[in-house]
């Protein structure tokens, strides 16, 4: 894993200070890659690309940016899981590294655009092909690692993070769009950015420029065709095979692999297969914790399974000084706030994590696979009496009864305030507009808003697109809500892993996000899926082996909480209260910053209203206040041969 930058004149010309720019973007990804650096620039000048090497596998001839005998230049972030097997295949091209990214180029020397089909991993590059003048770059499908750009008149620009761009844009301006779209999910659709001019390649989408002509395609999605011709026995049996199988391919390293283990169901089942397949003396697992109270302590369960399986658990206590110590520095490293105060944690048990290796396998995707948010249980209860009531629940919109349904609302019961918030306004309208209201965070933000400075822009219009793609409105209700989430929070949730991870120099792998499992996923029907309204029914039956009966049997699912308003009311109030007195937050064209104090003391329990404000307060200081800073950085002196690979 790494960080990849580079530049592109879209005429072919001459680019002044190559070199030396794309050094400035090494510089300011220093973080991803503290194994060693490089920078390649074409013998025109008009194309240079940028990396920073962490070191993984190959780790004596792997560096780059790499280039084979056709003259092709690589930069590649990431890990391609499945390069041994293609190896093999590949047997026309004369290898002289052992390293995953020369695979990648062999394979782009068979299949051309179309290589990216074959790759089993997470990924994000670049290769020049000299031949064609065709620059070429992926992602992979499902966004576990990022790529940026920016057009700035006939240069183009692409890092692995934001910051990397901003000392080429005209100006650092936020992104009113996108802006909406954070206040409304505290999430960023469609490829956009908080920043104005820097957009996102989405997961599973290439891009191709050629003669200034950019073109940019998906080449990979998750088709919902249902497999009715199989029993549950058939599906449990597949994803416990696939499971294994992935988890396997995600410990190939040339270095020593651990785990993170919180305690729930898909970052235990991780950890556990982990243990059965590494070859070390004993597996490595980090978790984090609260010390004030069991609604944000779960370690007891992580400690029983490393318990049962010998796996050496580091753990760490999370306190509110560290939150004021670290906050802007996570904000810093995640370019723009994404999926709620989960990051906080993240970053410290990440650095934990770090202090003892260099790669770590995490359990991010089984909730949006397999469907394990509370939310489902929510809209599908709703659709359920409404299906009873309207004797419509055999139409294939709806895939269990009410009734049995019943038992598992038990697992609502920290839920209350959002049940009282759902329901408010109405019952059984159209599915997409239940779901939007469901996960809608603006309902809680009113006067705190400048709305009418935020322009026309409609973040339900873009919700809508999404949530109906693929044709989804002819698949079950689950299946829509959750293939929602796939192609918008899980993206969110992996930048926040990647940035927390790679602030440390760690390596985070995801091993549920292999797409022979979520395409398998994908054909598991939904009333096998979600019988009896069950959350994560098929993964929890396939793997059960894995789960002690704690575990298993847990009804408070927690995904990591932070106390983030229990503080507010103690040690952190100050902090809050410093940040949005400032003369500078006052002034910000978008918020009314008086209106937020107000709401710090009324902040219900898991709100996340002041922590979305904060966190975007924050940001402005970091980058829209900072950009002299940015600037100054192409006129500093160049450093020129002692940098060049």
């Amino acid at each position: 894993m790494c960080g990849i930058a580079g530049v592109l004149n879209l005429e072919g010309k001459y680019y002044e200070s190559i070199d030396h720019h794309l050094n400035v973007m090494n510089d300011l990804q220093a973080h991803r890659g503290p194994d060693g650096k490089g920078i390649w620039s074409h013998k025109n000048k008009h194309i240079g690309f940028a990396h920073r090497r962490l070191s993984i596998i190959d780790l004596s001839t792997g560096d780059q940016p790499m280039i084979d005998q056709a003259g092709n230049v690589i930069a590649f972030n990431g890990e391609i899981y499945n390069y041994i097997e293609l190896k093999q295949e590949l047997t026309e091209y004369s290898f002289k590294t052992s390293s995953d990214t020369e695979v990648i180029l062999a394979a782009y020397h068979r299949w051309g655009f179309s290589c990216v089909d074959h790759f089993e991993g997470m990924f994000s590059f670049v290769i020049w092909d000299e031949k064609n003048s065709t620059f070429f770059a992926a992602r992979d499908r499902f966004g576990i690692k990022p790529f940026y750009y920016l057009r700035n008149a006939n240069n183009f620009y692409f890092a692995s993070e934001p910051k990397a761009l901003l000392p080429f844009v005209n100006e650092i301006k936020t992104n009113p769009n996108a802006l909406k779209d954070y206040l409304t999910f505290q999430l960023v659709l469609d490829g956009k950015t908080l920043f104005q001019d820097i957009s996102e390649l989405l997961p599973a989408h290439k891009m191709i420029v050629k003669n200034g002509n950019m073109q940019i395609k998906r080449y990979w999605q998750v088709e919902y065709e249902i497999d009715l011709d199989h029993t549950q026995k058939f599906f449990y049996e597949g994803v416990r095979e696939l499971l294994h199988e992935s988890v396997k391919k995600h410990l190939r390293s040339d270095v020593p692999v651990g785990a993170y283990l919180s305690g729930g169901i898909d970052s235990s089942i991780v950890a556990s297969l982990a243990s059965k397949y590494t070859n070390y003396s004993e597996t490595l697992a980090f978790t984090g914790k609260f010390s004030i109270g069991e609604s944000y302590d779960e370690s007891m369960y992580a400690r029983t399974l490393a318990n049962e399986r010998g796996i050496h658990l580091h753990e760490l206590d999370i306190t509110s000084n560290d939150f004021i110590n670290s906050i802007a520095d996570i904000i810093y490293h995640l370019d723009y706030p994404v999926a709620g105060p989960g990051s906080f944690p993240q970053y410290h048990v990440s650095k934990l994590a770090s202090e003892n290796l260099k790669v770590v396998l995490g359990g991010q995707g089984g909730d949006e696979i397999f469907g394990g948010y509370v939310r489902y249980l929510v809209a599908y209860f709703e659709q359920c009496i409404k299906g009873a009531i309207d004797d419509t629940l055999n139409d294939g919109n709806f895939i269990v009864t009410y009734e049995s349904i019943i038992p598992n609302l038990k697992a609502l019961q920290n839920y209350k305030p959002l049940l009282k918030e759902f329901w408010r306004d109405g019952l059984f309208e159209a599915l997409d507009k239940r779901y939007f209201r469901l996960i809608n965070r603006s309902l809680t933000l009113k006067d705190e808003i400048n709305w009418d400075a935020l322009g026309y822009y409609s973040s339900y219009e873009t919700f809508r697109k999404i949530f109906y793609e693929n044709d989804q409105k002819r698949g079950s209700y689950f299946d829509s809500m959750s293939n929602f989430d796939f192609n918008t929070l899980l993206p969110g949730l992996l930048h926040v892993e990647d940035r927390v991870s790679m602030a440390h120099g760690l390596e985070s792998r995801v091993p549920f996000l292999n797409h022979k499992l979520v395409e398998f996923a994908a054909t598991i029907p939904a009333n096998i899926k979600f019988k009896d309204g069950t959350l994560k029914r098929v993964l929890i039956n396939s793997l059960r082996e894995e789960l002690p009966d704690k575990i298993v049997n847990r009804k408070n699912k927690m995904g990591f909480p932070v106390p983030l308003n229990e503080w507010l009311n103690n040690g952190l109030r100050g902090f809050a209260f410093d940040m949005f007195n400032s003369q500078k937050a006052k002034d910000r064209p978008y918020f009314k910053s008086e209106e937020i104090l107000k709401g710090i003391s009324t902040e219900p329990q898991f709100g996340r209203k002041i922590w979305g404000l904060l966190s975007l307060e924050l940001w402005h200081q970091q980058f829209i206040d900072k950009q002299q800073y940015y600037k100054s950085l192409l006129n500093e002196k160049e450093e020129l041969a002692a940098n060049v690979a």
